[in-house]
């Protein structure tokens, strides 16, 4: 459906000397989907994809891991995905989507003063994502626009509700803010989740070649590929159980191990091993950029098949 420009932590660190922060988000208020649903699962026992290799060689075997997140700004933009928390009482925006026959029409309680991922001038893929406290939905878009005047409505590409105590997906064919048709938010690796010792839900990662095709639990495919070679939206790798990560910083070992235990989505289209999370001034960058030392090598595609009640719900055996 659509790339996106991605820079990782490290880089922006070099360009301005580290002397810019990003915002604390705030503590998510709600559990993020049932215990039971696929984000949430363990896969470390789960049997190998058929075509693991050929999929992780598509990838990058010598690529290494990339945190697209971080403290500090690049181009006066924090360095991730970020996300905002709202009361019920917020107003609603009812937008104009690009994609209005694969989006949810809203509307969306937006304040207008919410974070949009590159910032309020970015050209990236500006996705804006809120949770609404009370409700505990979701509401995700793609290709956020500001309105320009009173008579002008609020423009976006595509745009997504969840309600986090659900295992509904979206209807089968259609996309989200995410190409994959999977949430964004679910897949980030947060700051206090790292801080209180455990990550325990799957991760979101982008890769630049994706085959014409999505497995359970995406809902939608981004490309015209039919290279069988290629993974398609929605497949889960995770890290080698026999890799290493002893030597790694508490941090690091926190998102190292959430990968062994439950793993990545291929989410969206992008460079290739780049995890995505939420920007937060206290993210040490350095020490996000020893991530590199983790290669495609080390990961393998698993097999979530076994997992299926429904194919149209996102519950898991």
């Amino acid at each position: 459906m659509r790339g996106r420009r991605v820079l990782g932590a490290a880089m922006a660190l070099l360009l301005l000397g580290g002397g810019a922060h990003a915002d604390v988000p705030p503590p998510v208020p709600c559990a993020v989907f049932p215990a039971d649903n696929v984000w949430n699962r363990d896969i470390s026992a789960l049997p190998l994809h058929p075509q693991s290799d050929a999929y992780i060689a598509s990838i990058g075997l010598d690529t290494g891991l990339h945190p697209d997140f971080g403290s500090g700004l690049y181009r006066r933009a924090p360095i991730g995905i970020p996300y905002t928390v709202v009361p019920s009482s917020t107003p609603r925006l009812t937008f104009r989507f690009r994609y209005a026959d694969e989006s949810d029409p809203g509307p969306y309680p937006i304040p207008r003063d919410a974070p949009v991922e590159g910032g309020p001038r970015g050209r990236g893929d500006r996705h804006v994502l809120v949770v609404e406290q009370g409700a505990c939905r979701l509401y995700e878009v793609f290709g956020f626009k500001p309105k320009k005047s009173v008579t002008r409505p609020w423009r976006a590409g595509s745009g997504a509700i969840w309600d986090l105590a659900s295992n509904a997906l979206r209807p089968a064919g259609w996309t989200s803010a995410d190409a994959a048709g999977l949430p964004i938010l679910p897949g980030l690796v947060r700051y206090d989740e790292v801080a209180a010792g455990e990550i325990r839900h799957a991760l979101r990662f982008t890769v630049s070649r994706t085959q014409r095709a999505y497995l359970w639990p995406a809902r939608h495919f981004a490309s015209s590929s039919t290279d069988p070679s290629l993974p398609p939206m929605g497949l889960r790798v995770r890290l080698k159980a026999s890799v290493d990560i002893s030597g790694f910083s508490p941090t690091n070992q926190v998102i190292l191990s959430a990968l062994k235990r439950y793993g990545m989505f291929v989410a969206d289209n992008g460079s290739d091993w780049y995890i995505s999370g939420v920007p937060d001034d206290r993210w040490d960058n350095d020490d996000l950029h020893a991530l590199g030392l983790i290669k495609g090598s080390d990961f393998e595609a698993v097999d979530e098949s076994s997992l299926i009640v429904d194919p149209d719900s996102g519950q898991a055996r």
